[in-house]
């Protein structure tokens, strides 16, 4: 399926310079949604995983439909303060800031293979972060999946060691 007729690229947004890829118009559409969430889900069966990961928002909108369609479990990745229980943090950059990702320390045991999900891959840095969680507390990094890699700003860089999978590039 030709996905990037689903996404609207939006200029100057959120500031000057950001060409924003917004994947709403690929999520109003059910069979084009399905298709992707499908294809993510035959990646993760072919790795054989335990968990789904997604880092706050969009990664929530990949990562739990894959979760429900593979029947496993889903761990939130969220902003400092967002998380109600003990939580193990770590800073990262993105392409227009910096920020601090969270996860509960009980969210993963040792050893559980994890697919990490994410609607975009720009400079790496949130799945690098998340990466980071998720061998903290002695979970395997599976592979990583995303509808979209803004390939010009070299993220897949910071993932090499690591399967990626994207549906679409920019």
């Amino acid at each position: 399926m030709d996905y990037k007729k689903y996404i609207k690229i939006v200029e100057d947004w959120p500031k000057e310079g950001i060409q924003f890829k917004d994947i709403t118009p690929l999520m109003d559409n059910g069979p084009a949604y399905k298709s992707a969430v499908d294809e993510i889900v035959k990646y993760a069966r072919e790795r054989d995983i335990d968990l789904v990961v997604g880092p706050e928002a969009r990664g929530f909108i990949i990562g739990c439909p894959v979760s429900y369609a593979l029947e496993k479990g889903f761990a939130p990745v969220r902003k400092e303060g967002k998380l109600p229980r003990d939580v193990i943090k770590v800073d990262y950059g993105l392409e227009y800031g910096q920020n601090v990702l969270t996860i509960h320390k009980d969210a993963i045991k040792p050893g559980q293979r994890v697919l990490i999900t994410d609607d975009l891959l720009a400079t790496g840095g949130t799945i690098e972060a998340t990466i980071q969680l998720v061998e903290e507390l002695g979970g395997v990094v599976a592979g990583c999946a995303f509808l979209i890699e803004l390939s010009y700003l070299n993220g897949a860089e910071k993932l090499r060691g690591y399967d990626v999978l994207t549906l679409m590039s920019y």
